[in-house]
């Protein structure tokens, strides 16, 4: 699909982190007019996963009013380190998914 950027900082037991991820997409909107009258067809991401351990811990459905390179930003406790798994789906179906090691201390 495109380029990722993951922020996924070292974090000691019990703390509150903040995860943030980008992903480089376009997210048309499919109100878009193209010259000839008709509009650019729909494309964006849906739907967006992270899992730690292959335990879900977010999710987001995402809408046409959403920009172009999505910027997610959530918050999580760190109990326990590990492998998180995020996971983006657009309309045509693609998916991309990232991994990215969890250190807790």
């Amino acid at each position: 699909m495109a380029r990722v950027l993951i922020n996924l900082p070292k974090a000691k037991r019990g703390e509150i982190v903040e995860i943030r991820t980008l992903i480089q997409h376009p997210m048309e909107t499919g109100y878009r007019p193209k010259g000839d009258g008709t509009s650019f067809p729909r494309d964006i991401i849906r739907n967006f996963v992270c899992k730690l351990n292959d335990i879900e811990v977010f999710r987001a459905d995402l809408f046409p009013a959403i920009a172009a390179n999505p910027f997610i930003a959530f918050t999580i406790k760190a109990e326990e380190g590990g492998t998180m798994t995020f996971s983006w789906i657009d309309d045509r179906g693609t998916s991309q998914t990232e991994t990215a090691d969890f250190i807790v201390e």
